[in-house]
Protein backbone atom coordinates (compact mmCIF):
# COMPACT_ATOMS: atom_id res chain seq x y z
CA UNK A 1 0.00 0.00 0.00
CA UNK A 2 1.16 3.36 -0.92
CA UNK A 3 1.82 5.95 1.72
CA UNK A 4 -1.19 8.81 1.44
CA UNK A 5 -1.77 11.97 2.99
CA UNK A 6 -5.51 13.46 3.27
CA UNK A 7 -6.30 17.09 1.80
CA UNK A 8 -7.42 18.30 5.18
CA UNK A 9 -3.82 17.06 6.72
CA UNK A 10 -2.35 18.88 3.38
CA UNK A 11 -3.88 21.93 3.98
CA UNK A 12 -3.41 21.89 7.16
CA UNK A 13 0.42 21.40 7.13
CA UNK A 14 0.29 24.02 4.29
CA UNK A 15 -1.44 26.61 6.54
CA UNK A 16 0.59 25.97 9.54
CA UNK A 17 4.10 26.48 7.40
CA UNK A 18 2.77 30.11 6.82
CA UNK A 19 5.13 32.18 9.58
CA UNK A 20 7.68 28.96 10.10
CA UNK A 21 11.11 30.26 9.59
CA UNK A 22 13.95 28.42 7.45
CA UNK A 23 17.78 29.00 7.14
CA UNK A 24 18.66 27.92 4.35
CA UNK A 25 22.53 27.84 4.01
CA UNK A 26 24.63 26.79 0.62
CA UNK A 27 25.89 27.73 -2.67
CA UNK A 28 23.92 30.88 -4.22
CA UNK A 29 24.05 31.45 -7.66
CA UNK A 30 22.70 33.69 -10.67
CA UNK A 31 21.03 31.76 -13.51
CA UNK A 32 20.79 33.47 -16.85
CA UNK A 33 18.30 32.29 -19.53
CA UNK A 34 19.23 33.05 -23.11
CA UNK A 35 16.16 32.57 -25.09
CA UNK A 36 15.59 32.78 -29.02
CA UNK A 37 15.62 31.21 -32.64
CA UNK A 38 17.53 28.20 -34.88
CA UNK A 39 17.42 28.75 -38.78
CA UNK A 40 21.01 28.30 -39.61
CA UNK A 41 24.56 26.48 -38.80
CA UNK A 42 27.20 28.82 -38.38
CA UNK A 43 29.98 28.91 -41.26
CA UNK A 44 32.90 29.27 -38.99
CA UNK A 45 31.80 25.67 -37.04
CA UNK A 46 29.36 23.41 -37.29
CA UNK A 47 27.25 24.49 -34.78
CA UNK A 48 23.72 26.03 -34.62
CA UNK A 49 23.61 30.03 -34.69
CA UNK A 50 21.02 31.19 -32.05
CA UNK A 51 19.22 34.40 -32.15
CA UNK A 52 18.56 35.49 -28.79
CA UNK A 53 14.99 36.95 -28.55
CA UNK A 54 15.24 37.51 -24.51
CA UNK A 55 17.88 37.61 -21.90
CA UNK A 56 16.06 36.69 -18.09
CA UNK A 57 18.12 36.14 -14.84
CA UNK A 58 16.88 34.61 -11.61
CA UNK A 59 18.15 32.75 -8.24
CA UNK A 60 19.45 29.57 -8.30
CA UNK A 61 20.90 26.77 -6.06
CA UNK A 62 20.56 27.60 -2.83
CA UNK A 63 18.77 31.05 -3.66
CA UNK A 64 16.30 29.01 -5.53
CA UNK A 65 15.57 27.19 -2.32
CA UNK A 66 15.12 29.99 -0.33
CA UNK A 67 12.16 31.70 -2.98
CA UNK A 68 10.37 28.34 -3.12
CA UNK A 69 10.70 28.55 0.75
CA UNK A 70 9.07 32.04 0.56
CA UNK A 71 6.65 31.50 -2.11
CA UNK A 72 5.06 28.74 0.14
CA UNK A 73 4.56 31.37 2.64
CA UNK A 74 7.38 30.49 5.23
CA UNK A 75 9.55 33.39 6.13
CA UNK A 76 13.58 32.35 5.09
CA UNK A 77 17.13 33.41 6.20
CA UNK A 78 19.79 32.79 3.48
CA UNK A 79 23.19 32.26 4.23
CA UNK A 80 25.55 32.01 1.44
CA UNK A 81 28.38 34.22 -0.54
CA UNK A 82 28.72 35.89 -4.03
CA UNK A 83 31.67 37.96 -5.53
CA UNK A 84 32.19 41.82 -5.28
CA UNK A 85 30.95 41.69 -9.10
CA UNK A 86 28.02 42.44 -11.60
CA UNK A 87 26.83 38.75 -11.27
CA UNK A 88 26.62 39.31 -6.79
CA UNK A 89 24.48 42.81 -7.34
CA UNK A 90 22.12 41.29 -9.28
CA UNK A 91 21.42 38.11 -7.16
CA UNK A 92 20.80 41.18 -4.12
CA UNK A 93 18.89 42.74 -6.17
CA UNK A 94 16.72 39.57 -6.77
CA UNK A 95 17.18 38.48 -3.31
CA UNK A 96 15.83 42.43 -2.20
CA UNK A 97 12.23 40.81 -3.20
CA UNK A 98 12.40 38.37 -0.78
CA UNK A 99 11.71 38.96 2.90
CA UNK A 100 15.47 37.61 3.57
CA UNK A 101 18.09 39.07 6.16
CA UNK A 102 20.66 40.99 3.54
CA UNK A 103 23.25 40.24 6.37
CA UNK A 104 23.29 36.62 5.42
CA UNK A 105 25.12 37.32 1.93
CA UNK A 106 28.46 37.64 2.94
CA UNK A 107 31.06 38.47 -0.01
CA UNK A 108 33.88 36.67 -0.53
CA UNK A 109 37.18 36.87 -3.19
CA UNK A 110 35.97 34.57 -5.72
CA UNK A 111 33.15 35.43 -8.82
CA UNK A 112 29.71 35.09 -8.16
CA UNK A 113 28.91 31.46 -9.21
CA UNK A 114 26.76 31.75 -12.96
CA UNK A 115 24.77 29.12 -14.85
CA UNK A 116 23.65 30.33 -18.42
CA UNK A 117 21.67 28.47 -20.73
CA UNK A 118 20.87 28.99 -24.59
CA UNK A 119 17.50 27.52 -24.88
CA UNK A 120 16.00 27.51 -28.43
CA UNK A 121 12.30 26.41 -29.01
CA UNK A 122 12.21 25.54 -25.45
CA UNK A 123 15.12 23.54 -25.99
CA UNK A 124 18.24 23.58 -23.84
CA UNK A 125 21.22 24.06 -26.62
CA UNK A 126 23.89 24.79 -24.26
CA UNK A 127 24.84 25.80 -20.85
CA UNK A 128 28.75 27.27 -19.87
CA UNK A 129 29.27 27.73 -15.97
CA UNK A 130 31.29 30.75 -14.54
CA UNK A 131 32.25 29.64 -11.44
CA UNK A 132 35.65 29.17 -8.60
CA UNK A 133 34.54 26.00 -6.52
CA UNK A 134 37.16 25.97 -3.81
CA UNK A 135 36.24 25.59 -0.25
CA UNK A 136 35.86 29.03 1.35
CA UNK A 137 38.99 29.31 4.01
CA UNK A 138 40.48 31.73 6.67
CA UNK A 139 38.90 34.64 7.63
CA UNK A 140 35.87 33.74 5.02
CA UNK A 141 34.86 30.57 6.34
CA UNK A 142 35.38 32.28 10.07
CA UNK A 143 32.85 34.78 8.96
CA UNK A 144 30.33 31.95 7.41
CA UNK A 145 30.63 30.03 10.75
CA UNK A 146 29.62 33.09 12.69
CA UNK A 147 26.80 33.88 10.36
CA UNK A 148 25.52 30.40 10.63
CA UNK A 149 24.98 30.10 13.96
CA UNK A 150 23.17 33.12 14.00
CA UNK A 151 20.57 31.97 11.40
CA UNK A 152 19.93 28.37 12.98
CA UNK A 153 19.67 30.05 16.71
CA UNK A 154 16.23 31.38 15.07
CA UNK A 155 15.23 29.31 12.65
CA UNK A 156 12.61 26.12 12.76
CA UNK A 157 13.91 24.28 9.87
CA UNK A 158 17.30 24.21 8.42
CA UNK A 159 18.68 23.27 4.96
CA UNK A 160 22.45 22.77 3.62
CA UNK A 161 21.92 22.92 -0.06
CA UNK A 162 25.18 21.48 -1.31
CA UNK A 163 26.37 22.44 -4.85
CA UNK A 164 30.02 21.58 -4.69
CA UNK A 165 30.60 25.33 -4.99
CA UNK A 166 32.42 26.15 -1.45
CA UNK A 167 30.14 27.31 0.86
CA UNK A 168 29.25 23.85 2.95
CA UNK A 169 32.96 23.04 3.97
CA UNK A 170 32.76 20.51 7.39
CA UNK A 171 33.12 23.33 9.82
CA UNK A 172 30.07 25.38 8.38
CA UNK A 173 27.96 22.13 8.20
CA UNK A 174 28.60 20.41 11.54
CA UNK A 175 27.85 24.54 13.36
CA UNK A 176 24.63 24.34 11.42
CA UNK A 177 23.71 20.80 12.33
CA UNK A 178 24.76 20.63 15.98
CA UNK A 179 23.18 24.14 16.12
CA UNK A 180 20.07 22.17 15.23
CA UNK A 181 20.22 19.76 17.37
CA UNK A 182 20.80 21.51 20.44
CA UNK A 183 17.26 23.37 19.69
CA UNK A 184 15.85 20.23 17.82
CA UNK A 185 15.45 21.75 14.77
CA UNK A 186 15.10 19.54 11.91
CA UNK A 187 17.88 19.63 9.17
CA UNK A 188 17.66 19.15 5.58
CA UNK A 189 20.18 17.87 3.62
CA UNK A 190 20.86 18.11 -0.48
CA UNK A 191 24.10 16.63 -0.62
CA UNK A 192 26.91 16.99 -3.16
CA UNK A 193 29.57 14.61 -3.66
CA UNK A 194 33.16 16.65 -2.02
CA UNK A 195 31.72 15.78 1.31
CA UNK A 196 28.82 13.67 1.22
CA UNK A 197 29.74 11.67 4.72
CA UNK A 198 29.64 14.92 6.80
CA UNK A 199 25.98 15.49 7.26
CA UNK A 200 25.68 12.79 10.22
CA UNK A 201 22.98 13.92 12.41
CA UNK A 202 20.72 15.18 9.48
CA UNK A 203 16.77 14.77 9.72
CA UNK A 204 16.55 13.78 6.05
CA UNK A 205 19.49 13.31 3.82
CA UNK A 206 18.41 13.49 -0.09
CA UNK A 207 20.26 12.83 -2.47
CA UNK A 208 19.22 11.45 -6.01
CA UNK A 209 20.62 7.97 -7.09
CA UNK A 210 23.16 9.05 -8.72
CA UNK A 211 24.82 10.89 -6.27
CA UNK A 212 24.46 8.11 -3.80
CA UNK A 213 25.86 5.17 -6.37
CA UNK A 214 28.94 7.60 -6.50
CA UNK A 215 29.48 8.11 -2.83
CA UNK A 216 29.46 4.21 -2.29
CA UNK A 217 30.90 3.42 -5.56
CA UNK A 218 28.27 0.84 -5.98
CA UNK A 219 24.60 0.46 -7.74
CA UNK A 220 22.00 1.19 -5.15
CA UNK A 221 19.31 -2.37 -5.58
CA UNK A 222 16.25 -0.28 -4.26
CA UNK A 223 14.82 -4.37 -3.94
CA UNK A 224 16.85 -4.97 -0.91
CA UNK A 225 15.77 -2.97 2.20
CA UNK A 226 18.79 -4.07 4.10
CA UNK A 227 21.26 -2.57 2.16
CA UNK A 228 19.46 0.84 1.98
CA UNK A 229 19.33 0.79 6.31
CA UNK A 230 22.74 0.03 6.06
CA UNK A 231 23.68 3.25 3.95
CA UNK A 232 21.15 5.17 6.20
CA UNK A 233 23.43 3.45 9.08
CA UNK A 234 26.90 4.61 7.50
CA UNK A 235 25.80 7.97 6.59
CA UNK A 236 24.38 8.49 10.36
CA UNK A 237 21.37 10.57 9.33
CA UNK A 238 17.82 9.61 10.68
CA UNK A 239 16.17 9.23 7.38
CA UNK A 240 17.68 9.31 3.65
CA UNK A 241 14.91 10.07 1.43
CA UNK A 242 16.16 8.54 -2.39
CA UNK A 243 15.02 10.80 -5.20
CA UNK A 244 14.58 8.59 -8.30
CA UNK A 245 13.64 10.78 -11.10
CA UNK A 246 10.46 9.83 -12.90
CA UNK A 247 9.66 6.83 -10.55
CA UNK A 248 9.11 9.12 -7.50
CA UNK A 249 11.08 8.99 -4.33
CA UNK A 250 11.85 6.14 -1.79
CA UNK A 251 12.01 7.35 1.78
CA UNK A 252 14.15 4.97 4.40
CA UNK A 253 12.87 5.19 7.73
CA UNK A 254 15.13 4.08 10.84
CA UNK A 255 13.68 0.86 11.70
CA UNK A 256 14.56 -0.39 8.14
CA UNK A 257 10.97 0.59 6.66
CA UNK A 258 11.03 1.79 2.92
CA UNK A 259 8.43 4.01 1.45
CA UNK A 260 7.63 4.39 -2.00
CA UNK A 261 6.15 7.65 -2.78
CA UNK A 262 5.56 7.39 -6.96
CA UNK A 263 5.49 10.50 -8.73
CA UNK A 264 2.43 12.85 -9.11
CA UNK A 265 3.68 14.75 -12.70
CA UNK A 266 1.16 15.08 -15.51
CA UNK A 267 3.83 16.60 -17.89
CA UNK A 268 7.16 16.89 -17.67
CA UNK A 269 9.10 20.17 -19.41
CA UNK A 270 12.15 21.27 -17.44
CA UNK A 271 13.61 19.15 -14.55
CA UNK A 272 15.95 22.10 -13.56
CA UNK A 273 14.80 23.13 -9.96
CA UNK A 274 12.96 20.40 -9.06
CA UNK A 275 15.00 19.20 -6.60
CA UNK A 276 15.49 22.71 -5.07
CA UNK A 277 11.17 22.59 -4.68
CA UNK A 278 11.85 19.18 -3.11
CA UNK A 279 14.30 20.57 -0.36
CA UNK A 280 12.11 23.42 0.38
CA UNK A 281 8.88 22.03 0.93
CA UNK A 282 10.57 19.29 3.06
CA UNK A 283 12.23 21.58 5.34
CA UNK A 284 9.41 23.78 5.56
CA UNK A 285 6.62 20.90 6.03
CA UNK A 286 8.85 19.40 8.89
CA UNK A 287 8.89 22.90 10.70
CA UNK A 288 4.85 22.92 10.05
CA UNK A 289 5.35 19.68 12.58
CA UNK A 290 4.55 16.75 9.36
CA UNK A 291 6.24 13.65 9.91
CA UNK A 292 9.37 12.75 7.53
CA UNK A 293 7.02 10.46 5.22
CA UNK A 294 3.90 13.38 5.11
CA UNK A 295 6.67 15.65 4.30
CA UNK A 296 8.49 13.78 1.56
CA UNK A 297 4.64 13.10 0.31
CA UNK A 298 3.65 16.91 0.34
CA UNK A 299 7.29 17.74 -1.48
CA UNK A 300 6.09 15.25 -4.10
CA UNK A 301 3.47 16.76 -5.39
CA UNK A 302 5.42 20.34 -5.33
CA UNK A 303 7.74 18.62 -7.42
CA UNK A 304 5.11 17.53 -9.72
CA UNK A 305 4.42 20.57 -10.18
CA UNK A 306 7.53 22.54 -10.38
CA UNK A 307 8.57 19.76 -13.45
CA UNK A 308 5.75 21.32 -15.44
CA UNK A 309 7.47 24.88 -15.50
CA UNK A 310 10.05 25.59 -18.04
CA UNK A 311 13.09 26.68 -15.42
CA UNK A 312 13.49 26.68 -11.56
CA UNK A 313 10.56 27.95 -11.04
CA UNK A 314 8.58 28.32 -7.27
CA UNK A 315 5.09 26.19 -6.61
CA UNK A 316 2.67 27.56 -4.16
CA UNK A 317 0.34 26.11 -2.10
CA UNK A 318 -2.28 26.96 -3.99
CA UNK A 319 -0.58 24.77 -7.22
CA UNK A 320 0.05 22.22 -4.49
CA UNK A 321 -3.52 21.61 -3.74
CA UNK A 322 -4.87 21.53 -6.88
CA UNK A 323 -2.25 18.87 -7.87
CA UNK A 324 -3.38 17.25 -4.94
CA UNK A 325 -7.00 17.12 -6.52
CA UNK A 326 -6.07 16.26 -9.96
CA UNK A 327 -3.81 13.32 -8.87
CA UNK A 328 -7.05 12.24 -6.65
CA UNK A 329 -10.14 12.70 -8.30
Amino acid sequence: MQPSITRTRLRELLDAARGMRVAVVGDAMLDVYLRGDVDRISPEAPVPVVRVRQRTQALGGAANVAQNVVALGARCELVAVVGDDIAGGVVRDLLRGLPTDPRAICTVARPTTTKTRVLARSQQVVRFDEEEDADVSGNEMDGLVDVVVRAVADADAVVLEDYNKGVLVPRVIRGAIDGAKARRVPVVVDPKYRHFFHYSGATIFKPNRRELENALGAAVDLDEPAELHATLKRLGVEHLLLTLGEKGMALIEPDGSTHSVPTTARAVYDVVGAGDTVTAYLAAMLAAGATPIEAAIVSNYAAGVEVGKLGAATVSPAEVLEAYDAFNS
